[in-house]
């Protein structure tokens, strides 16, 4: 399971790079600065989990079941949330609307939240050793 939270973060951070560069460099002349506002925004978050899933990974001190949970919650958090969020901000460059999705971007939200709230849970219920 590390392997696998490591892998996924090491790619996520990987992608966020990559996106962040797109941002800066490649969206000035297609898009309002709004719009390259929000996608950064996207991108930050993203950048964000992926050094929390990095010390998920590493971690030793939470259990694989909630370990797994906590992962899923992240991982599915910021498919929901950036993505929807850079679709939302790429939205004037394509005929679909992509405003339709935007309903996703909360939900991707509150997952990530309780990836964060079930970490801290787990934590707090952890006996101390020693």
């Amino acid at each position: 399971m590390n392997r696998t939270i490591l892998l996924v973060g090491t790619a996520m951070g990987m992608l966020a790079i990559v996106l962040g560069a797109f941002a800066a460099h490649g969206l000035e002349k297609l898009v309002d600065a709004q719009a390259i506002d929000t996608f950064e925004t996207g991108v930050k978050y993203q950048m964000y989990h992926a050094l929390f899933l990095l010390f998920l990974g590493i971690w030793d001190g939470l259990p694989s079941k909630p370990k797994k949970i906590v992962f899923t919650l992240v991982l599915l958090g910021v498919v929901l949330f950036s993505f929807s969020i850079y679709l939302l901000a790429l939205n004037s460059l394509t005929s679909f609307d992509f405003k339709i999705i935007g309903f996703l971007t909360p939900i991707g939200g509150v997952l990530m939240i309780l990836g964060w709230a079930v970490l801290a849970y787990k934590i707090l219920k952890t006996k101390k050793k020693g």
